[in-house]
Formats: structure tokens, sequence, C-alpha cells
């Protein structure tokens, strides 16, 4: 029986069909948690819905296709859960999307327009959606995954820097909320932010078998990191960024 503080909680996971989704999902079903997924590609969450369920049998996760850049359907998501549920204890943010350039002059603001709906709409949605629902729950977090480039910005990444550095900003935020409605006794929920390099799952690496992926974060250890957000007391880790990396 597993007695953790993920026992019995109800986690929903955005972006949860990609690599780190599907591993997210397993950890946490693994540590006893029920576990909601969205994703927009409901075959792909489909697959990764029933991986976590096969794994753990008698696990409890689900799946929802949800428009995360529509905030009445993040909101309508978020009470789907609680109504179904009767309660919600996590919010794990995982949609991620890259573009690049070759030089700073050469960065296209086409590929603002989509990160900026990617990396900083999906936080704002799911972050309002679910704050009163963190902060009803005993154990309320808001986990976000950044990269160390929001605090090194390189002139080819420009507009994938600033939009991580915007989330991560958004998540501060969103903390100290928490920070406030804790009042003396500190915040009883939490906004953490994970800091990585780049994350490598075993299909990259047997793409690229002599790769070395220097400073990668295994899909799974980042899984574990999530699922340790939950280990540690709310004061500790809200408005925190936990680095999975070194900093640069």
């Amino acid at each position: 029986m597993n007695n953790g503080p993920l026992n019995g909680a109800v986690i929903a996971v955005a972006g949860a069909a990609g690599p780190a989704g599907r591993a997210a999902l397993l950890r946490l079903a693994e540590a006893g948690a029920v576990v909601v997924g969205s994703d927009q590609d409901a075959a792909r969450l489909a697959e990764a819905v029933d991986a976590a369920r096969y794994a753990h049998g008698g696990a409890t996760v689900t799946g929802d296709t949800v428009d995360l850049l529509d905030l009445q359907a993040t909101r309508d998501w978020a009470d789907r859960i609680q109504k179904d549920f009767g309660r919600i204890d996590g919010m794990v943010h995982l949609v991620g999307g890259w573009r690049g350039s070759t030089s700073f002059p050469e960065t296209d603001l086409a590929d603002w327009d989509f990160l900026e709906k990617l990396l900083i709409k999906t936080v704002q949605h799911t972050s309002l959606a679910f704050h009163d629902a963190l902060l009803r729950s005993d154990r309320g977090r808001f986990v976000l995954v950044s990269q160390s480039g929001a605090h090194k910005p390189t002139a080819n990444n420009a507009a994938y820097n600033a939009g991580k550095a915007a989330a991560e900003a958004w998540t501060l935020a969103l903390g100290d909320s928490f920070r406030k409605a804790g009042g003396e006794n500190g915040p009883s929920a939490a906004a953490a932010i994970l800091v990585i390099k780049a994350l490598v799952h075993d299909a990259m690496r047997a793409e690229r078998p002599n790769a070395k992926f220097a400073g990668f974060t295994d899909v799974k250890e980042l899984a574990d990191a999530i699922a340790g957000v939950w280990d540690r007391p709310a004061q500790e880790v809200n408005g925190q960024r936990l680095w999975l990396t070194p900093k640069p």
C-alpha cells in the first residue's frame, strides 16, 4: 500500500501525450495518484493513458482532449475533474514546443506568435483555471517545466527564451498569490518551477546511439522530480526554481 503524499491525490497533467507526459503519468500513477491527462492529440493521449493504466493495474488514469488555448474550455476541464473526483491536488504543465533561428536578425516573429501560445497562454489558462482548487487542497501544487535559456538567453533562441522567461514570471506570480492566501501560516499550496537544459528519452537514444546528450535530463528523472515536489512542504517549494541542470 502506497502511503506517500501522492497517494489518493488527484493530479492533472497538461501535455500528457509527449515523452515527458507519458513518463509523468506512469510515475504519478505508480505513486498512487489519480491522474487526468490532457493533450490536443487524442490518439497519442489514449496510448499514454493506456500505458500508465497497464503498467499500474488498478490505477485511475484518464484522458481529456482539451484546447488549453481556450480559457473557458480549460476552466470547464478543471470543473469536470473537481466534479468527477471531488478535489484537485496538482496541475503539472508539460506543454512545450521549440522554434529557433540561425541568428538574432533572422528571428522570425511568427515563431514568437507560435511559442507565445504554447509556452505562455497555456500556463496562464491552466493557472487561472486551477488556482482556486489548488488552494482548497491540503497539498496543492502547480509545476512548470522551464529551460535554462530563460536565465541566459542566446541569440538564436530569442523567442523561445523570452517565452520561457515569461512563463516563469507568471508562475512566480501564482506562487505569490498562494503565499498571500496562506497568511501567517505560510502557503498551503505551491507553484514550483523545474529548470532543465533539455530532455532526452529512450527513442532519442535509439536514433542517435553515439550522442552524449550532455546535461540533458531523462524524462524519467523529470517525472521523479515532478513527484518529488509533493515530498517537500509547500513553504519550501513555493515560488522556487528547482534546478535539474547546473545554473548557467
